[in-house]
């Protein structure tokens, strides 16, 4: 009997058992149709994360205080840092020293109370000056954001995130004009930023303020020399290409600003967006990794029940395999029958379950906005595979007792 022949055989058994193929299948569907959802729903969170970094800014160098390592999780600061300063601002500012830079925008980062209108809110204080828009790719959708004067008069001028916004005037969508005391102190809005959002924090959650007023008017950022710090210096690099020229004309102007002697490390660091994006990356990878191998133990429990299907349909239909043994039929194409039952009942399961998971990510783009899951060809050509090789362990042990039966023996059964 050829191969044809012994796949019609098997199907028709199939056939013949609709319900119990059916059930014995939704093991490897479900695991299937779970390690489907879960890889997509892995896969979408990596795509969503490398847009939001993307979309901070282009070209972007991001320079903090201390040592960093991000090896196995976000990059965590292990040293007492040495604070960034003005000096370092204007360090960097020099286009002769740094011919690959375009842009330097440094911050200072602190929490505040707000009060507006009877309203009090903690939020997100940034000091930041007129190149944070440029740097960051983010602007004013009304009124104006901080300017070259604001920064020099060290103005009590804000400009608003939208949740901020919404959280001191919800009536009033375009607050221009009005005040929100930080911490106290009295600030004019003089615009409202165009929505954000954010991958770990919301960033719209924010308020802009001169850095001059903040290092100045509202928090105590004197350091003991008597310079400003800044919590991170934004560079921008001239493009792509060059960014890691840029990042290193950086590192060695610092260097110098902080009198750091050759043989000794850095006491801040230079990530760029694609370490961001390749360290989170990873953390999402294994997260997505984890994911399918919990989905993965329904596979196994698919395989456990077509094995235990196929050994009780070899007890069952012993008195078959007797008389096509009587009539001619080889050990190896009664092999070949239930083997071929047992992949095909992985494969459709595996089949009917690829569709299924692709449902079921886009069910969860749909639940979840400004997210889309990602079905990619390797996810389904591995669980294409992953059944098929379910499928042929689980009958290899009943196909194998089945072969091995005596024909005699076989015939005499009840």
């Amino acid at each position: 009997m050829n191969l044809l022949e012994s796949i019609r055989v098997s199907l028709r058994a199939l056939a013949a058992n609709k319900l119990r193929a059916a059930l014995t299948m939704l093991g490897i569907v479900i695991g299937v149709g779970a390690v489907i959802t879960l890889m997509a729903a892995g896969q979408g969170v990596q795509v969503f994360v490398t847009e939001q970094f993307q979309g901070i800014g282009t070209n972007l160098l991001f320079i903090v205080p201390g040592t960093m390592e991000g090896n196995a999780g976000p990059p965590i600061s292990h040293s007492i840092p040495r604070p960034l300063t003005m000096g370092d601002v204007k360090a960097l500012s020099d286009p002769f020293r740094l011919p690959d830079v375009a842009r330097v925008a440094p911050e200072l980062d602190r929490s505040a109370t707000l009060v507006a209108g009877g309203r009090q809110v903690s939020s997100q204080v940034q000091g930041v000056t007129p190149e944070f828009t440029e740097v960051r790719n983010w602007h004013p959708v009304v009124g104006e954001f901080i300017s070259q004067q604001d920064l020099e008069g060290r103005a009590r001028v804000a400009v608003l995130g939208q949740t901020v916004v919404e959280d001191l005037f919800p009536d009033n969508l375009y607050p221009i004009g009005e005040t929100v005391r930080i911490n106290g102190v009295p600030f004019r809005v003089v615009g409202v930023m165009e929505e954000k959002g954010g991958t770990f924090t919301d960033q719209d959650d924010t308020v802009f303020v001169p850095l001059t007023t903040a290092q100045i008017r509202l928090f105590s950022a004197r350091t003991a020399s008597g310079e400003y710090r800044v919590s991170v210096i934004l560079v921008e690099a001239v493009s792509e290409g060059r960014m890691g020229a840029a990042a290193e004309q950086v590192r060695m102007v610092l260097r110098e600003q902080h009198d750091i002697a050759f043989e000794d490390e850095d006491d801040f660091t230079v990530l760029s967006q694609s370490d961001l994006i390749q360290t989170f990356g990873q953390i999402t990878g294994v997260l997505t990794a984890f994911l399918g191998a919990i989905a993965g133990i329904s596979l196994l429990v698919g395989g456990i029940g077509i094995m235990n299907i196929m050994l009780v349909s070899v007890t069952e239909r012993t008195r078959e395999i007797g008389l096509r043994k009587a009539v001619g039929a080889r050990r190896q194409d009664i092999l070949w029958q239930f083997l071929i039952e047992a992949v095909t009942l992985a494969v459709t399961g595996g089949l009917i379950g690829i569709g299924i998971g692709a449902a079921g990510a886009q069910v969860v783009s749909a639940l979840i906005e400004d997210f889309r899951s990602v079905v990619t060809p390797e996810a389904v050509l591995l669980a294409t595979t992953v059944s098929a090789v379910v499928g042929l362990t689980s009958g290899l042990y009943p196909a194998w007792r089945a072969s091995r039966l005596n024909p005699i023996e076989a015939l005499r059964y009840e």
